[in-house]
């Protein structure tokens, strides 16, 4: 990030899910970069270590579908940003209800157990900020992913009722809606795609990711954190319960 964001959030703590990689590794670097000090949430332990050694971060290996667990993070965060998220492909009626329960636990169900063990000390002290990553598949949907349709959908119903009750005290709260971004849960699905469909990876990308966006390239994570570090700065503060298309013009359509 820019070395003007150096003292944004001096004195604030962040905590972020899914903060090993892809989108949450890259919104720890920038909250980190901007003074947080940040809780990396992750159950992949190595993984989390290493970006909480990386920036000065504090690594809390946590499975999200484990509710007491969940239960059990910190509570004093300024800002939450949820990120961790999972992806099963297949058709609706071959779909495991064990995943479909799991992808909402996860995805749903652990956002709402953090905001609400979270928001009491955000009131107190008057200010907070609650980002939500979500996805294009928030506001559009797609064939073959209920469950990840589902949780979206959900997770944007959460985020505007977060809203509402947080207005009065000082705390926002938003979604990021980003298209296809680089990350290693895209990469699978572009590998498995090329597998099945007999394809090079390339072609996965311009024919199939990227066949509703008008921008012909993925999305850096870095440009989700970015967003999120905007709508946690002053010039944001007036902007809640709203979605921002992150998405190479999907919606457009």
């Amino acid at each position: 990030m820019e070395s003007t964001h150096a003292s944004l959030l001096t004195g604030r703590k962040a905590l972020v899910t899914g903060a090993a990689s892809g989108i949450g590794r890259a919104c720890a670097h920038a909250l980190a970069e901007a003074g947080a000090a940040v809780y990396v949430v992750d159950r992949a332990a190595e993984a989390a270590k290493e970006v909480a050694e990386e920036i000065g971060g504090t690594a809390l290996v946590v499975d999200l579908s484990d509710a007491a667990a969940v239960d059990a993070l910190p509570d004093d965060a300024d800002i939450v940003v949820n990120n961790a998220g999972l992806q099963h492909v297949a058709p609706l009626h071959e779909f495991p209800p064990e995943l479909f329960t799991l992808i909402q636990r996860v995805m749903v169900e652990a956002p709402f157990r953090i905001v609400r063990r979270t928001l009491p000390h955000m009131y107190a002290a008057g200010w907070g900020r609650i980002v939500n990553i979500s996805s294009v598949h928030g506001l559009r949907a797609s064939a073959y992913k209920s469950a990840y349709v589902t949780a979206k959908h959900a997770l944007e119903g959460l985020s505007k009722v977060i809203a509402l009750e947080g207005a009065p005290h000082g705390v926002t709260s938003n979604c990021v809606n980003p298209g296809y971004v680089r990350t290693p849960l895209v990469e699978g699905q572009i590998a498995a795609q090329a597998e099945a469909h007999g394809i090079s990876a390339d072609d996965v990308v311009d024919r199939i990711l990227l066949d509703r966006t008008a921008i012909k390239r993925l999305i850096e994570p870095e440009e989700v954190a970015a967003a999120v570090l905007w709508l946690c700065a002053p010039a944001a503060a007036g902007i809640t319960g709203t979605s921002l298309p992150m998405d190479g013009g999907w919606t457009a359509r």
